[in-house]
């Protein structure tokens, strides 16, 4: 008899004994019953970590550093200035003006945040290897050059577990696909339960969450007969991942329809709250209503929130319209600001690594031609941390008079990546997981832990 046939009569058999015990009233329950129904569970890291969760901005498109994060007066000074061939300086639209006790300088772009850079390191010496955004998103979010590896967010998810069995442990807000699409925070070779959970912000941010009035009687004694026959199922092939992992998604999906419809509801947050974040009454789109929900889920445990303020296009991409920058920071300035404070307010924001990033920044040239736009450039550029055992009121990292060259204190991608791992507790050459007949990390075979930025 084929290996076929002997697994057509198992599934059978077991469909048959599975439908007398479901039907007899087997109920599941809708939370996971302990931890060890959960691959989720809370894990070590291997040292006593900083933070406890991680919030990451991302910004798709390419922000430009020059124009945001790191002033040069030189480039308005020498605006039109040719540097060679047909290319000029340019300098930036908007003023710099220092801000809190640091005096760190910050452009008018971004009022709010600069109210808040006492709390910030800003890492103006961040470099990549990739120009274009396909593969610079996918080096942002998992550090490879090339090809697909998992995203930071399930990294942090398969080194730490989730503190809530009925929330994801990985989020990631994202009205709009950025470059790469979902592969940015996808699992790849890792459990399938890492891999991010979208929220579309809108009408319905979660799809398919509310069972269909008809059926919804009959779905828990539905899930508790399928969790029966996958149990029986997963004894023969105790190794088969992808079971595994489809079998707690079942799960947790139920966990899930429980437990989202409360988190998504600002309807308990005070006026102040709203104000504070900018949140307009009835509104689930906005990026102000996404970082209030971001923070209700970071209090309930989710490890990993990622919140993506554009899609593909209409970003932060201006190789031509640097004034479309005036729009776009409107939109993030004041939610993002808001979530430092109410972190701060709420005592979370010490156990809540905050991270601001791009995937690269922009040119301080452009053509003769067209000097209302910038190009993409890997060579430098700014991105930042805050909260989570990060020294803040701190610019780490120079770049020349003009922003095109490193002066001090590089920091590649890997480094920055080895730096976020460190403060929740992992050593970044030991966070590892074996595949292909070797082991893989998110930093590769390199980055270095960036001690000087640690409070």
């Amino acid at each position: 008899m084929s290996s076929l046939t002997q697994t057509q009569i198992s599934r059978r058999s077991l469909l048959q004994a599975g439908a007398v015990a479901g039907l007899a009233g087997g109920v599941l329950p809708g939370s996971l019953a302990s931890a060890a129904d959960n691959p989720l569970s809370p894990r070590r890291p291997h040292f006593t970590p900083k933070a406890k969760r991680v919030i990451l901005f991302f910004m798709p498109g390419g922000v430009s550093h020059v124009d945001t994060w790191d002033p040069k007066p030189a480039l308005r000074r020498d605006h039109g200035k040719s540097v060679k061939g047909d290319r000029v300086f340019t300098g930036s639209l908007w003023n710099h003006r220092p801000y809190g006790d640091s005096g760190i300088e910050v452009t008018d772009l971004f009022p709010h945040f600069g109210s808040c850079i006492d709390d910030v390191c800003l890492i103006r010496s961040l470099h990549g290897d990739k120009g274009d955004h396909f593969e610079a998103t996918l080096s942002m979010h998992s550090g490879t050059r090339a090809g697909v590896l998992p995203g930071i967010g399930a990294w942090v998810s398969y080194g730490m577990g989730t503190e809530n069995a009925n929330l994801p442990s990985h989020v990631v807000f994202a009205k709009r696909l950025p470059y790469a699409g979902a592969q940015a925070w996808d699992s790849n070779f890792l459990p399938a339960y890492h891999q991010g959970t979208r929220i579309t912000p809108g009408k319905d941010p979660i799809a398919n969450l509310t069972p269909e009035a008809a059926t919804a009687s009959l779905q828990a004694r539905e899930l508790a007969l399928l969790q029966r026959m996958n149990q029986r199922h997963l004894k023969s092939r105790p190794h088969d991942d992808t079971l595994a992992a489809r079998m707690y998604s079942f799960q947790a999906a139920t966990g899930l329809q429980a437990t989202a419809p409360e988190v998504l509801d600002l309807s308990e947050e005070t006026q102040e709250s709203l104000d504070l974040y900018g949140v307009k009454n009835g509104d689930r789109d906005s990026f102000a209503w996404q970082c209030l929900v971001a923070r209700r889920m970071s209090e309930r445990g989710v490890r990993f929130i990622e919140l993506i303020d554009r899609g593909a296009s209409g970003n932060w991409d201006a190789h031509s319209n640097m004034k479309s920058y005036s729009n776009l920071s409107r939109d993030v300035d004041q939610p993002i600001a808001a979530l430092i404070k109410d972190l701060k307010r709420r005592g979370l924001f010490e156990e809540t690594l905050i991270v601001g990033c791009t995937e690269f920044g922009r040119t301080p040239t452009a053509k003769k031609d067209a000097q209302d736009g910038r190009d993409h450039y890997k060579d430098s550029f700014t991105c930042w941390l805050a909260g989570g055992g990060v020294k803040g009121g701190m610019a780490y990292g120079s770049t020349d008079e003009y922003g095109l060259t490193i002066a001090e204190n590089p920091v590649h991608i890997h480094d920055f990546h080895a730096t976020i791992l460190h403060l929740l507790g992992f050593d970044h050459t030991k966070l590892t997981h074996f595949y292909g007949g070797r082991d893989f990390r998110l930093t590769g075979l390199a980055g270095k832990v960036v001690h000087d930025i640690l409070a």
